[in-house]
Parts: structure tokens; C-alpha cells; sequence
């Protein structure tokens, strides 16, 4: 038997790990954390300095078992978990389940699963750290308090086994304020105007009206004084005429360079934001995928290896040992040109903790080229965003030449400019994917070029274009921008974002509508209840500010006790002055409508439940008569007949998405897939496609013969056959940049959806 014992989290990491340590130690895994606060209860003595009551988690009694029967044959455990807060908590639970093992106990940690890294964790040995188990004891305990306390209060008010959390209620409340916020936006009108002018040689090109009588041409809402904003028709009419009667001149030429840099390798939000981004990922996809090439992946004769450092993380630092490996791999691989005199580096932002390296590959010799038939599809494609950014960090930065000509017409300055690359540098391996702002603008640097032009040089009229613009509404978050807010604002932590935003889709406060975050009315109605009744809670400063003392208490300079007690009196004082309001809060969510109850005669009145709005009676609980609003039963209505019954099929839905099912339930419980019309396209198959949602509650398509069919579509299939190869059908597609139309799966074939109109598959 081994003499040492090594104890980490998760049985991928201990298989990684077995490969750098030798027959003294025998590596074990808790399979997550062993013990909790209990869920039938609080779990919190509030009147014993907020003392927690762990227990052992349901299936975790034969993890515990085997581990303290390895723990008694062994002289020193080591307590191996993930170098963080929760990490240290798990290790400090472990070390108290196993205590009466008479072992010596010492804990590591590393920031990557390499040989260097694990020898130097195992040489460098420390005890646990209890300031960090202080910090995520404060923060378990707080999440409990709240959650434990609020949550009942919204089962008196909208409806039973509704949660609140301290965090996540604060993520509802920026989407449910920012869809106010849209819903209350005038949009203000504004005017630009292009001109198309020739030169000597009748070259044309486009310039902008710039400045008028020396102000600048900006549009609605950013108007000062040294800015005009053009905001009627009038106006533009009026400018449009001086502008075809004036007279044009180049007044001045500026030729510069332009430099873009690299973005610092990835943090744990900034991965998030580019995996939604490039993607698609949520970020709760992004962290689980990222966990499994941290803790190792089976590469052929290499074994189990991890291939990435520690996914949480606020820190851009990187190791001068990786900085030189990625150095040598630039210089080797592209050439000297992309290579700075010396490594980049990055600085952190002030909030940041440092704890950790920036997320970046282990092995600089293991381009995702050479791990493609070894990872997942998904693994690779976030391996692949992983690589490159880590090493387009250390390139060169891109250069572009500028042209920038201005053109006076009378009172009018007219400005035309063309940026063009000169030099790729890191663009050679890395584009970061914007998101547009907030008038859907991408980023776009107009043409290349402009034609030959020289100062004083007189230019010809060809047209003036005037253009209505108006102003837009803030956009709606998509997953990348709210994990942007709420990093920017200080809410949660590296390793919370994900399970945030997974929390508020799981609760069905928000849904997810092409990538953008929708508050539903369940959602709209919790945040309405909860910023009412607590707004020194749910807040963003208050939340802001409670990260930071959980910090202090990592840091030492803050007691755990002391943070949880400022915090529970006013809350305490709270929900005392809220007891016996909650029958006057709930009849004030209710609404009367002029609908006669089926069953009794009575007035049907709009209720709330965990699935959003209905309508009850309101003699309940004597008549307990309920339907669908009349809006949502009529969406709800289909063609098809019931063939048990006889009686109309509607669409309901259900755990795995929307399916038809007989509108005289629960007399006839007859059901069927809701299926497109559109015939399985494989071969002898002789099914239908059907919607269909993942674990994740994401939609895609599939055969109502699986099984035995794995057919399986991400796009909406559209019962079309392809002009160009006579696929059976094809999906619909929508960009930002081609709007919506249609696309044949085989070949890639485009067809533009409003006018059929046929283009290939590589136009613009």
C-alpha cells in the first residue's frame, strides 16, 4: 500500500495526475464535495455566530467510506482540489471527515496539471489555507440565508417552490431593467448625408458630410456644443440643396499608420464572452468544457493530459517559463517579423485577485492541429480559441496605412477615409468576434482605398445621398455582454458567472431568443416582488459591495462572522416588517378579467404560477377551474384532430419542449410529437422531424423514429428541396450582416427567404 494518499475532486484529474506520481502514492477522487448544508432546512444557526450544520451529501456515504479506509493506511494525505476558494473548502472538509486517520495532512495546488507544475506543488507543500475557507464559508452561508428566507416569501406571493438568490436576482433585475428600458425608448431622428464626388481621372468616392460651420455632424442624442445633429427632413432637404450648388475642394491629405493590438489571453469572463460570441456557448457550456481540458484528456501514447491551466481566473498574468515557450514557438513558426523584442505583458484590473495565470495552453507543443481526432468537437473548439489567443498575445501587433481626406463645400467639411492592412501580425492566427453597439453597428473600416488625390484639387459633383437614421434602443444581453456587466460591475466571481446565468434560464426567468436574454413574465413579476420588498438587497452597489468584503476576508483583514452579521440584522429587520403583507402583495399581482368561470359561473381572474400567468377562478379553492390566457390558448390551437377522441390538438409544453396533446385532458390523454410536416430525409427512415431540447433546454431537430434514427439538425429544417443539388430540404439561417434566408445543409446553396431570390453560397 502506498504511504501517501493524494485526494482531489474529480476522477479526470486524478487519472491525469497518477501519470506524474510514482508507486508511493495512490490518488483517489471525492467526485465533488462530500458534504453540504442540508437542503430540508436552513441548515444556519443565525443566534451561534451563523454556525453551519454540514452533512453528508445524498451518495456520498461509499466515497467517504473507501477514503477513510485508504486514509488509515496511509502516513501524509495530500488534499489536492482546485486552487480557489471552493477548492479549499472542499480540502478543509475532506481533512475533517478523515481527521481521526492519524495521517499528516498538507495541502497542494497547482495552476496546471504538468509534470513541473505537480513536482513543485508536491515539494512546496502548505496547510490549508482557512482564510479562503472563511471567504467561500461566508459566501455558502449568505447564498443559504437568502435563498432559505426570500424563497418562501415568493411561494405567499406568486406561487410555491419559486427561489431567489442573492447573486442571480441581481443578473434578473439588469435584464429585466434593461427590457424597461427598451420598452420605454422614443427613438429621436436623424439625417447624415453622403456625397459621391470624382477626381481628375473620374474616379469616384464616397465622403461624408462631417462638420457643419465648424461643428461636427453627430447623430441624435450626442449633441454639445461644438456637435450638430441634422433632425428633420427640412434640415436635410436644406443642406442637400446648398450641398448640389456647392463647390468641392480637397483641402487637406493625412496619410498615417495605424496599429491594432493583441488582446491579453483569456480570463474567465473574457473566455465566456468569445465562446458565446464565436459559438454560441453558454457560458455554463464554456466552464464544463474548459474543466475537462484542465483536469486531462486521453492523447494517444501521452495518456491522460491536461491541456489547459486553471479556467478561473481574473488574472492576465502568464509564467515567464510559458512566455519563453510561446517566444520560441512564434519565432520557429512564423518568423521574426511577428515576434516583439521582448514578451507582452498584461496589466490586471484593479479589482482583479491574481490568484491565478491567465487561461492558456500547458504544452506549446501541441497545437490544436495535432489534438483534433483526440478532443471532442467542442473540446477542439475551445481549445482552438484557447491556443490562438494565447499566442496571438505575444505576436506583433497589426498595422494598417490610413488615408484621410478632407473637402471643404462652402460652409460644409466633407470627410472620405480608407484604412488598409499593411501588416497581419497577430491577425495572422487571432480576430477577436465583436459583438455590434448599441445601434447594431459592427466593425466595419470602410473601403481599402481611395483614388488619386492631391491638395487644392478641385472635385466633381456626382450625387448627395441623404439618409433617416434613428436612434435605437439599448441592445438586449445576449450571455456574452450580461457576463461582460456583471464583471464590469462587480458582481460574482470568475467561477459564479456561469451558474448565474444557467440559474435564471433553469428557473425560467429569462429564455433565450436568438442568443438574446428575454425576461419572462414569471421573471418580470419575481423582480418586481423582490426589488419592492428588498431594494437594499437585490441591488447592484449593495451586491458589489459584499464581494468586495468576501474578498477581505480571503485576504485576512475581514471576519467572516462579523461580514455575515452586518448583513443579517437590516435583513432580519426586513423580512419582520414584511411578515403578514405577503396575502396584500399576491392580490396585488392579481388582475380581474370579464371571463366567466366553465365550472361555477364566477369571474375568471389572471393568476401567477411557476410557469408564468393563467387564469383561475375566484371562488378557488371551492372551484379550482383554470385555462390558458386567452392570448396564449389561441397560439396554442392547431388544425389537427385528436384521433382517440375526436377533439382539437393543442400544443403544450412539456420538460423536453412542445408537443400536441388532446385538449379535452385529462378526460383524453392522448399526445404526439409536434412535428414540421417535413419527411426524415434518410434513407428508408419513414419518420418526421420534430422539435426537440437538450439537458440544457436548447432547441434543435430531430426524428421521431429515435432511436432508431440519430438524425439531428441545430437549424430549422424547411420543407424546400435545394435548386441547386435537389437536397430534400433545407434550414433556415439568419446573420446580421445577410439578414434571413435559407441554406442547403449538402451544399451550402443559398436562397434569400423574403424574395426566393437565389445567390450562391459565398455571396455578400
Amino acid at each position: 500500500m502506498a504511504k501517501n494518499l493524494v485526494i482531489v475532486e474529480s476522477p479526470a484529474k486524478s487519472k491525469t495526475l497518477v501519470r506524474f506520481l510514482g508507486k508511493d502514492f495512490d490518488v483517489m477522487s471525492t467526485v465533488g464535495h462530500i458534504v453540504d448544508l442540508p437542503k430540508s432546512k436552513i441548515g444556519v444557526d443565525v443566534d451561534n455566530n451563523f454556525e453551519p450544520e454540514y452533512s453528508v451529501i445524498k451518495g456520498k456515504e461509499k466515497v467517504i467510506a473507501e477514503l477513510k479506509k485508504a486514509a488509515k493506511k496511509a502516513d501524509t494525505i495530500y488534499l489536492a482540489p482546485d486552487p480557489d476558494r471552493e477548492g479549499e473548502a472542499i480540502a478543509w472538509h475532506v481533512a475533517n471527515t478523515l481527521k481521526n486517520s492519524k495521517s499528516d495532512f498538507k495541502r497542494v495546488t497547482f495552476n496546471e496539471i504538468t509534470a513541473s507544475a505537480v513536482k513543485l506543488a508536491f515539494e512546496q507543500p502548505r496547510d490549508i489555507d482557512y482564510n479562503l475557507v472563511n471567504a467561500q464559508q461566508a459566501r455558502r452561508v449568505l447564498d443559504r440565508l437568502v435563498g432559505y428566507s426570500v424563497s418562501p416569501f415568493l411561494w405567499k406571493t406568486i406561487a410555491r417552490n419559486l427561489s431567489a438568490g442573492r447573486v442571480q436576482s441581481v443578473a434578473l433585475r439588469l435584464v429585466c431593467e434593461r427590457e424597461e428600458e427598451i420598452k420605454s425608448f422614443v427613438p429621436q431622428e436623424y439625417w447624415q448625408i453622403q456625397t459621391i464626388l470624382s477626381n481628375h481621372d473620374d474616379d469616384q468616392f464616397a465622403a461624408s458630410l462631417f462638420k457643419i460651420d465648424d461643428k461636427t455632424v453627430v447623430k441624435a442624442g450626442d449633441e454639445s456644443k461644438t456637435k450638430v445633429v441634422i433632425r428633420s427632413q427640412t434640415e436635410a432637404d436644406q443642406i442637400v440643396s446648398e450641398l448640389q450648388n456647392a463647390t468641392y475642394s480637397v483641402a487637406s491629405i493625412t496619410r498615417s499608420e495605424r496599429v491594432r493590438r493583441p488582446s491579453p489571453p483569456f480570463i474567465t469572463s473574457t473566455l465566456q464572452q468569445e465562446a458565446a460570441k464565436v459559438y454560441g456557448f453558454s457560458p455554463k457550456q464554456t466552464m464544463s468544457t474548459a474543466q475537462k481540458l484542465y483536469e486531462g484528456v486521453e492523447i494517444g501514447r501521452e495518456g491522460q493530459t491536461g491541456l489547459i491551466t486553471y479556467m478561473r481566473t481574473d488574472s492576465t498574468r502568464v509564467s515567464n517559463e510559458a512566455l519563453k515557450s510561446v517566444r520560441t514557438l512564434i519565432k520557429e513558426e512564423y518568423g521574426d517579423d511577428y515576434l516583439p523584442p521582448k514578451a507582452v505583458h498584461y496589466s490586471a484590473r484593479k479589482s482583479a485577485q491574481d490568484a491565478h495565470e491567465a487561461i492558456r495552453p500547458t504544452y506549446t507543443n501541441l497545437p490544436p492541429a495535432k489534438l483534433k481526432k483526440h478532443l471532442t468537437p467542442q473540446q477542439l473548439k475551445l481549445y482552438t480559441l484557447i491556443w490562438n489567443r494565447f499566442v496571438a498575445s505575444q505576436m506583433n501587433p497589426a498595422r494598417y496605412a490610413v488615408e484621410t481626406v478632407d473637402i471643404t463645400a462652402g460652409r460644409f467639411l466633407l470627410r472620405a477615409s480608407a484604412q488598409k492592412l499593411i501588416f497581419d501580425g497577430f491577425l495572422k492566427i487571432y480576430h477577436d468576434e465583436r459583438e455590434p453597439d448599441e445601434n447594431g453597428n459592427g466593425n466595419g473600416n470602410g473601403v481599402e482605398s481611395l483614388p488619386d488625390l492631391s491638395e487644392n484639387e478641385a472635385l466633381k459633383l456626382i450625387e448627395v445621398k441623404p439618409n433617416q437614421s434613428f436612434t435605437k434602443p439599448p441592445p438586449r444581453y445576449s450571455e456574452a455582454s450580461l457576463v461582460k456587466r456583471l464583471e464590469a460591475d462587480g458582481i460574482g466571481r470568475p467561477s459564479t458567472y456561469a451558474s448565474i446565468i444557467s440559474t435564471i434560464k433553469d428557473r425560467k426567468y429569462v429564455e433565450l431568443r436568438e442568443k438574446k436574454l428575454y425576461p419572462t413574465d414569471l421573471g418580470t413579476a419575481v423582480n418586481k416582488i423582490l426589488v419592492e420588498s428588498f431594494p437594499n438587497i437585490f441591488n447592484v452597489t449593495f451586491t458589489a459591495e459584499m464581494e468586495r468584503e468576501l474578498d477581505l476576508v480571503e485576504e485576512g483583514t475581514d471576519d467572516w462572522v462579523k461580514v455575515l452579521s452586518d448583513f443579517y440584522g437590516p435583513f432580519a429587520t426586513t423580512l419582520k416588517e414584511l411578515k403578514g403583507r405577503e396575502k396584500a402583495i399576491k392580490d396585488s399581482m392579481t388582475e380581474k378579467t370579464d371571463i366567466k368561470c366553465e365550472e361555477c359561473g364566477g369571474w375568471m381572474v389572471i393568476k401567477w404560477g411557476r410557469n408564468g400567468r393563467f387564469l383561475g377562478c375566484e371562488n378557488y379553492p371551492e372551484c379550482r377551474s383554470t385555462r390558458p390566457l386567452p392570448e396564449e390558448e389561441a397560439q396554442s390551437k392547431t388544425d389537427q384532430k385528436c384521433e382517440k377522441c375526436g377533439s382539437d390538438m393543442v400544443i403544450k409544453t412539456g420538460r423536453f419542449g412542445r408537443f400536441l396533446a388532446c385538449s379535452a385532458y385529462p378526460k383524453c390523454r392522448n399526445t404526439k410529437p409536434l412535428t414540421l410536416g417535413i419527411k426524415c430525409p434518410r434513407d428508408g427512415c419513414g419518420g418526421e422531424i420534430t422539435e426537440r431540447q437538450t439537458k440544457t433546454k436548447r432547441l434543435f431537430y430531430g426524428c421521431t423514429n429515435y432511436p432508431k434514427c440519430n438524425f439531428a439538425s441545430w437549424d430549422k429544417p424547411v420543407n424546400k428541396a435545394c435548386p441547386a443539388c435537389k437536397n430534400p430540404y433545407m434550414v433556415e439561417k439568419v446573420t446580421k450582416s445577410k439578414g434571413d434566408y435559407l441554406q442547403c445543409p449538402e451544399c451550402k446553396h443559398r436562397v434569400k427567404e423574403e424574395d426566393q431570390v437565389e445567390s450562391p453560397a459565398n455571396a455578400t
